[in-house]
């Protein structure tokens, strides 16, 4: 992939919701360095209104998480009106034969799996919004 610029997301309100310290400080991290404003949620709830009161871009959420997991946060989201359309990727550790199709019927756009490294994930999630119609528009490539 060719040189990513550093303004990539400049603008972009983005939302992270994991338990993991370590996978939230690496996204924030990174998508702070392309220019997002990044909010962090540390669990379902918190991450479910961080979104309802930012109206993000995007959202990255973890799916296996106490109190609310990712797979409940989705549904939240996809049955409030305000939020339905708001693009959610799943992270998870767990990344089984099969996961990814399940997250993405369900209404996941697509999937990222753990551990979130500096050297890849810019790259990855890239890739990924490239393929939402509605945010590969925007971004500035």
């Amino acid at each position: 992939m060719s040189k990513i610029p550093n303004d990539l997301l400049a603008g972009w309100d983005v939302v992270v919701v994991d338990d993991e310290g370590d996978s939230l400080e690496v996204a924030r991290y990174i998508l702070d360095f392309y220019g997002a404003n990044v909010r962090v949620g540390n669990s379902g709830r918190e991450g479910l209104e961080l979104i309802r009161s930012t109206r993000p871009k995007f959202v990255i959420s973890d799916l296996s998480m106490p109190d609310m997991d990712g797979w409940e946060l989705l549904r939240e989201l996809k049955d409030d009106t305000t939020t339905s359309e708001v693009p959610v990727i799943a992270l998870t550790a767990h990344a089984m034969t099969g996961d990814r199709e399940r997250a993405i019927s369900v209404g996941f756009h697509n999937y990222l799996t753990k551990p979130l490294t500096a050297s890849t994930f810019i790259e990855q999630l890239l890739r990924l919004l490239l393929d939402i119609p509605v945010l590969s528009e925007q971004l500035n490539l």
